[in-house]
């Protein structure tokens, strides 16, 4: 289970291996590890309108 801690600037995530996202994961977002926990930092300035989360199951994978 995720612990989640809301900040001002954002929300500071808490999690093992298995419960990181593929961008996670792939570090393009802030994750530190310590030990088997991973820290990892989501803003919340908002996102521009053509950055799509990779991970979302709803998006199709076919190319126009």
């Amino acid at each position: 289970m995720a612990v989640r801690i809301r900040l001002p600037g954002g929300t500071l995530k808490m999690k093992v291996y298995r419960e990181l996202r593929e961008r996670e994961r792939a570090r393009r977002i802030p994750v530190l590890k310590l030990g088997s926990l991973y820290f990892s930092w989501c803003s919340n300035r908002p996102r521009p309108l053509n950055d799509q989360p990779d991970d979302d199951p709803n998006r199709s994978q076919a190319a126009p």
